[in-house]
């Protein structure tokens, strides 16, 4: 375990709404290791973002409750992130010192009225820095290293003056100023044209490698999970259906979600006008769900009598391979 960065246990984060209990995340396990990735994969709703927002400590505080187990493994020994006050001063020691994020779109993530070297060396003082003239050139080096031209220049600039893929990398590194141990990357190539997506992969795979940083990775593209993690857990409806290595998972998909999302990629060789696979119907909104498969709705292999009336265990169908399927039970 000496390699284990942080363990998530039964995580349950829900909401409570006018309209009932929004139930985000809805018992939610896995684990995430140093220098390696762990892909967060499914579709808008699913629970992703709420994942990652709950490790933060970062859910709206006025109606989010959070239950279940986040252990950090520190050098001071393990802490539960999900009984510490989201406000402490030991929460947010570990906020960017521990933990970072880079959030799925930096054009609202950065203050439009402070500049880009500002809001990155914050975090800098706030963590204990005193001198500002060796900050702004730690900045600079930064810059640099995470591919932005002219960092002399650019440190003085807004995040309106910068184009998208300058933003995204700039986000990258006010993630990175403290050197975190785990990096949470929320969809950070949304957006962004698919040559400046490659440039920030590899980006994201140079840090990890010169640091032995843990990264989660969140995304709805499976051809971004495929390149980047070592790991990988399907999310649908608040809950992890699959979980397993990355080849065992597109090699031999086991859930019926797993394998319509592998159905829907587009495919070189397929003939013109052919139509792409699709899952039927969408994700519903997670408002006091029953207990019962969350995909049953939708599932082209569903059985009347068990899907539909309980949520089905975990099965181990090869080593660190599960699945939650009555198919395998």
């Amino acid at each position: 375990m000496s390699d284990v960065v942080l363990e998530v246990k039964d995580l349950h984060t829900y909401f409570e709404l006018e309209e009932g209990t929004l139930k985000a995340v809805n018992g939610v396990s896995f684990t995430i290791r140093k220098n390696r990735t762990l892909g967060i994969v499914g579709e808008s709703g699913c629970g992703k973002s709420v994942t990652a927002q709950s490790i933060m400590r970062i859910t709206p505080k006025k109606n989010s409750r959070i239950n279940g187990q986040i252990l950090l493994h520190h050098d001071s020994g393990l802490i539960d992130i999900a009984r510490l006050d989201e406000d402490s001063d030991e929460m947010r020691d570990l906020r960017g010192r521990d933990i970072a994020m880079i959030f799925q779109e930096p054009m609202t993530a950065f203050s439009p009225v402070h500049t880009i070297g500002n809001q990155i060396m914050e975090a800098l003082f706030v963590h204990g820095e005193k001198d500002k003239r060796a900050a702004r050139n730690h900045i600079i080096s930064l810059l640099d290293e995470v591919g932005i031209p002219a960092p002399e220049r650019r440190i003085d600039e807004y995040s309106f003056q910068l184009s998208g893929g300058m933003r995204q990398r700039s986000m990258i590194a006010m993630a990175i100023v403290l050197n975190p141990r785990l990096l949470i990357a929320d969809e950070p190539t949304t957006a962004l044209d698919v040559t400046i997506q490659s440039q920030i992969l590899r980006l994201l795979k140079r840090l990890q490698r010169d640091n032995g940083m843990a990264i989660m990775f969140i995304t709805h593209d499976l051809g971004v999970i495929a390149n980047m993690a070592d790991d990988v857990a399907v999310m649908y409806l608040g809950k992890i259906v699959e979980y397993g290595a990355s080849r065992e998972i597109f090699k031999n998909p086991k859930h019926p979600y797993t394998k319509g999302l592998l159905r829907s990629i587009p495919k070189f060789g397929e003939k013109e006008g052919a139509h792409l696979a699709t899952i039927k119907g969408t994700v519903p909104v997670p408002l006091d769900p029953p207990d019962a498969c969350p995909f049953a709705n939708r599932c082209g292999e569903f059985i009347a009598g068990k899907c539909d009336i309980r949520m089905p265990a975990a099965v181990q169908v090869a080593p660190g391979h599960s699945v939650n399927c009555v198919l395998y039970e």
